[in-house]
């Protein structure tokens, strides 16, 4: 029989990782706490119009990347490639626009595209929205937020912020038909993906990787040159905030994303220390969104920030903490016919001690190979029970992490000899 193996692109998550996922994990919701945001949770797989509708026909994802099908009773849907749509989609349907909604979100999510290191068919996101409040000041804060998660992650020399505005729908407009009508004197010298996008999207030509496309968009006209008056008082005030807190950036006026639903405000924390994939968080305003999806005009800003890549950014940087190595505190090694004793002890220790990662040996095994395991564990102490001690209600501990001398103690002192 042929050996079942996981789908290319889609990866099992080990127990050695898990680790560095969880520290990531868990800074990440602990910072948007932090900042009073709130969790929520939305289906894998949603109506495929949802994602053609909020994300744009036109775009690489709803062209050639969502994994979609027919269910058994021939409705049209698809895994979730991005969170934002799914997430203004429950916002609209659970009424919770009626007042400003600060969110947060994490999972796995879905592209058919080339696996590549840092770049997965079945990927995870933390990602953040914001609906109704349309001031640059919330800009600022998910902008100003991010800078703080670098820093406590240890990364903040090493990652920079992009920014653009993309102005109103009437300025892109303009915009536009002067790309269009630049580039297209120039079509000979446009790659063939940009000549396909000249047609539908002509300004994710911006972001092509060609370099010959990047040299004739050197002169190429300038998006910030067609802002409208509110827009480019926004970019302004978002500009002014973030010299305020400190927030360094470069103004980058080829970036646009790549989703249809942007406008105003749009931005990029890149690294050059992941070759090229060298974007770890990205996002900006999407006003129109939630009434271009049926709901009530309604502001709103968010961001996406992709888990592996930046578990890989830590990783190649070295800067996972060192106590991520240990998983458990203690180690109890149950010696002879003493199994009943063992988990009796080890169930009042965790009663006690709620915050001690204790795991008992399981299995049966000589005293060597049960202390083997034991200093496998990364523990720091083993705690032993023989037949003695488990007569005389004690317990031997055993320092695997210091040159301390092992001491016996009655296991009611344990507690305390643990608490240090």
């Amino acid at each position: 029989m042929k050996q079942l193996r996981a789908i290319r692109g889609m990866n099992d998550l080990l127990p050695g990782q898990s680790p560095a996922w969880q520290y990531v994990e868990s800074t990440l919701s602990e910072l948007f706490a932090r900042y009073g945001y709130s969790e929520i949770r939305t289906p894998l797989l949603e109506a495929t119009q949802l994602f053609s509708r909020a994300v744009g026909e036109s775009t690489d994802i709803v062209e050639k990347e969502m994994y979609t099908f027919d269910d058994k009773s021939g409705d049209s849907v698809t895994l979730r490639p991005e969170g934002t749509a799914g997430t203004v989609r429950a916002a609209i349907q659970n009424n919770l626009l009626t007042s400003p909604q600060r969110l947060w979100y994490t999972g796995p999510m879905f592209r058919y595209e080339r696996p590549q290191k840092g770049r997965l068919r079945q990927f995870h996101q933390f990602g953040v929205e914001v609906f109704g409040i349309e001031g640059p000041d919330i800009d600022a804060e998910i902008l100003v937020m991010t800078a703080r998660l670098w820093r406590q992650l240890g990364v903040a020399d090493q990652v920079k912020l992009q920014l653009n505005s993309l102005g109103s729908s009437a300025s892109r407009a303009a915009y536009r038909e002067a790309l269009v009508e630049y580039l297209t004197a120039h079509r000979e010298r446009l790659d063939e993906d940009s000549q396909r996008r000249l047609e539908r999207n002509p300004l994710r030509i911006l972001d092509s990787k060609n370099a010959q496309t990047q040299e004739l968009l050197a002169d190429a006209p300038c998006l910030l040159d067609f802002l409208d008056s509110e827009s480019a008082a926004h970019f302004a005030s978002l500009r002014e905030m973030l010299d305020a807190a400190g927030v360094a950036y470069e103004i980058n006026p080829r970036l646009v994303r790549g989703l249809d639903y942007y406008g105003k405000t749009v931005f990029e924390w890149v690294t050059d220390s992941l070759g090229a994939q060298g974007t770890v968080c990205a996002g900006g305003r999407y006003d129109s969104l939630v009434e271009q999806m049926g709901g009530k005009p309604t502001p709103a800003v968010g961001f996406g920030l992709g888990v592996e890549r930046l578990v890989l950014l830590l990783e190649t940087l070295d800067v996972l903490p060192d106590t991520l190595e240990q998983q458990v505190d203690a180690y109890l090694v149950a010696v002879g016919e003493v199994q009943s004793a063992a988990l009796a002890a080890a169930e009042r220790l965790r009663d006690e001690l709620p915050w001690l990662r204790l795991q008992t040996h399981c299995g049966g095994g000589s005293f060597k190979s049960q202390m083997k395991k034991a200093d496998r564990s990364n523990a720091d102490f083993a705690l032993i029970i023989g037949e003695d001690e488990a007569a005389a209600g004690q317990v031997t501990v055993k320092y695997l992490r210091s040159d301390e001398p092992q001491q016996t103690v009655a296991l009611a002192e344990l507690p305390a000899l643990l608490r240090g």
